[in-house]
């Protein structure tokens, strides 16, 4: 089915749903009516679109015609000009009515949760771990988003073994859900006297926070311990037994909450990770089983491969997902990720959009 076609049974339905929003009976039935309220409103922006597409390719069809008929010079000047912005604006509509079919994922408006875990390398690996937290953490002001610390392993060094933090705010997933993978870094680590380039990696997990309802954990299913909380230098140290571990004994996943001074907030945010985790797994296996060779696609959330690599002494980061390479780590390490990511979105786009096989 091609382009038109599809967004005219588009707005047919939209035509629909407005008949049904003026009968007196879904008026009475408040959730029929909110029902029907949300998707007339999810269809509203499409059928504008369209009908700005439609009236382009009116007015170019006219403008066609008059061109077949006219014989001024000057005339025959302006029209080509009006039909040179009209195949532009034409052009442009199409991108953004395909864009609109591309299905939403769900869980984009999601908050997420992110672990990072140091991988080869030792202390650097620790303390790019580190970095990293720092990039999100600034990324994450750009955005006015929040970040809450739910656990970490420092090193006493300034580098994270693990740390594992929350981001609140508008559409999070949507953005950080490309960060999942390993990422490597290429520098002069400080502890290094001869001058040599270290290569280095750590893992980054972005796992969207779900519903209470969404899995459901067994009690005989879990053990939870309870701990004092540790910090850097002692200085932070909690004197009470207030940070809470959770073993979920099927799995075999472990998550520790010991940010909150509270034990119940620990144990409440501890049990909000692992239903994460636990929800990933399931998602996993239900990819898997979709598509048993489905290769690596940017979207995925596959943290098998390598994605993405920060070259210092040349200033340079590489996406190896998408073949992107932007000279300007300075500024990426300091948050500025939207260049990248935006590049992201729209491979993730294109890939749905080549799915869709529109003519």
């Amino acid at each position: 089915m091609g382009l038109i076609d599809t967004y005219t049974k588009i707005e047919e339905k939209y035509a629909e749903l407005t008949n049904q929003l003026g009968k007196q009976e879904i008026l009475n039935d408040r959730e029929k009516y909110l029902e029907i309220t949300k998707e007339h409103a999810d269809l509203e922006t499409k059928v504008q679109l369209f009908q700005q597409y439609k009236k382009a390719l009116s007015q170019k069809e006219d403008n066609e015609s008059i061109l077949s008929e006219e014989s001024d010079p000057e005339m025959t000047e302006l029209i080509h000009a009006d039909l040179e912005a009209l195949s532009k604006q034409i052009n442009d509509l199409e991108q953004k009515l395909h864009l609109l079919l591309v299905p939403k994922d769900p869980r984009d408006e999601k908050n997420v949760f992110v672990e990072i875990r140091a991988g080869s390398g030792g202390d650097e690996s620790a303390i790019f771990a580190a970095d990293l937290f720092r990039m999100y953490s600034r990324y994450a002001e750009r955005n006015k988003w929040a970040i809450e610390i739910t656990d970490y392993n420092d090193t006493g060094i300034g580098g994270y073994k693990e740390i594992v933090f929350m981001i609140k705010g508008k559409n999070v997933f949507s953005r950080m859900k490309f960060e999942s993978g390993i990422h490597r870094v290429q520098r002069v680590p400080v502890t290094e006297s001869q001058g040599r380039v270290h290569t280095s990696a750590a893992t980054v997990a972005v796992l969207p926070e779900v519903d209470d309802t969404a899995v459901t954990i067994n009690s005989d299913d879990i053990r939870i311990d309870v701990f004092r909380a540790s910090g850097a230098g002692g200085q932070h140290v909690n004197k009470t037994e207030s940070a809470v571990r959770i073993t979920h004994i099927p799995s075999g996943l472990v998550v520790s909450c010991q940010d909150e001074t509270s034990q119940h907030k620990n144990k409440d945010r501890a049990m909000k990770v692992l239903k994460a985790r636990l929800f990933e797994l399931e998602e996993t296996k239900r990819q898997e089983e979709i598509s048993k060779d489905r290769k690596q696609q940017v979207g995925s959330g596959d943290r098998s491969g390598k994605i993405r690599t920060y070259n210092f002494p040349q200033n340079r980061i590489t996406d190896h997902r998408i073949g992107l390479t932007l000279y300007k780590l300075d500024r990426v390490m300091d948050g500025d990720l939207d260049e990248l990511i935006n590049a992201l979105i729209e491979n993730d786009n294109k890939e749905k959009l080549n799915s869709l096989s529109l003519e």
